[in-house]
């Protein structure tokens, strides 16, 4: 089972990626349709989730699916996917590359397999539950910096409410002389702290399908990840704050000051 999950989310994440690299390319802003005033769907976002949902089904077509063009279908299936067919939808649109499609299983509320996509870097990271995590095959780990050269990270939900705790989040991080970005897509930087790239990320008023595939690379390459409590994070949390582990503490504690 675990080698055919594995090869089903390739075979979907790999051809929406060559599509959307094409249509990156050619791009024009004026396609733009407002979800809400914070967000942007474009018709990119439509094109990879329906390349994604099909594969899915024609291997799986009793799991559930939740993603974020559409309505959930949780099907009663023990399995649920949960897909961004666009993480980073507005850089997409103002070609910065940073941008990548997420797909992660659950199975009974638990995640067994994540995989994140960023075609225009040419990088995959995979991760299944017990077996780590890899970036394009190879084994990748958290960083072990805990002082000194922290690179830390974050996002935010559309809610006011969230923006002003990541703002006052990022602040205290600058005050404090530790460097904090946003890189505008959350499973991208939840990706860069499996790898090492950076330590942290922290988001307030995220949804499953933005972090799921995320939380398990930064899991199984032996980093953390909480709610703002310090409580593990779960499925239909909200809140997320992963890091190496080294610097748990310190991103909870400017969080929740």
């Amino acid at each position: 089972m675990d080698k055919q999950i594995k090869k089903v989310a390739l075979s979907a994440a790999k051809p929406a990626g060559e599509m959307l690299k094409r249509e990156y390319e050619k791009f024009d802003r004026g396609q733009i349709m407002l979800k809400s005033h914070h967000e942007i769907l474009t018709k990119c976002d439509l094109m990879s989730q329906e390349i994604l949902i099909n594969e899915i089904r024609k291997y799986f077509p009793a799991h559930g699916i939740i993603s974020e063009e559409k309505a959930n279908e949780k099907n009663y299936s023990e399995y649920c996917w949960y897909l961004d067919p666009i993480d980073g939808t507005t850089n997409f649109s103002m070609h910065n590359p940073l941008w990548s499609i997420s797909m992660a299983l659950a199975k009974n509320d638990e995640l067994i397999f994540g995989l994140i996509y960023a075609p225009m870097l040419k990088e995959i990271y995979i991760a299944q539950i017990g077996q780590g995590a890899e970036l394009n095959g190879r084994k990748i780990f958290v960083s072990k910096i805990s002082q000194g050269k922290v690179l830390n990270t974050f996002c935010h939900g559309r809610e006011d409410v969230d923006i002003k705790k990541a703002l006052a989040y990022w602040r205290k991080q600058k005050l404090n002389e530790l460097d904090c970005r946003q890189m505008g897509s959350a499973a991208l930087e939840l990706s860069y702290v499996a790898s090492g790239r950076v330590e942290s990320f922290v988001a307030p008023g995220t949804h499953d399908w933005d972090v799921a595939a995320g939380v398990l690379l930064v899991r199984e390459a032996g980093g953390k990840v909480t709610d703002f409590t310090g409580r593990d994070w779960r499925l239909g949390d909200s809140d997320i704050a992963a890091s190496n582990g080294k610097v748990q503490t310190q991103i909870l504690r400017a969080m929740n000051k």
